[in-house]
């Protein structure tokens, strides 16, 4: 089975999302490669005690999958809102 590769909806978004997770995780205590941010997941994994491979991994359930996915992404979104609101506090109205 082929790897699914989610895709931003603004695909030019991607290099800045990749520079957020790895700002997210490197403040978060993870050593992430500037080349390959998405292999924190790896990391992450083990510290999680899931069994995450290079490659398929279609044996890992999809819970274990979600708190991998989780840990990143939710770091993501806290700090995307974060910004929101200090930028809605610089709005001159």
């Amino acid at each position: 089975m082929a790897r699914r590769k989610r895709q931003p909806i603004v695909p030019e978004a991607r290099e800045g999302l990749d520079r957020l997770k790895a700002k997210v995780m490197r403040e978060a205590g993870y050593n992430v490669s500037d080349q390959s941010p998405d292999d924190v997941k790896y990391e992450v994994a083990r510290d999680m005690g899931v069994n995450l491979e290079k490659g398929y991994n279609g044996t890992i359930t999809s819970k274990d999958a979600g708190k991998v996915g989780g840990q990143i992404g939710g770091r993501m979104v806290k700090e995307l809102i974060q910004q929101a609101k200090a930028n809605l506090g610089k709005q001159v109205r």
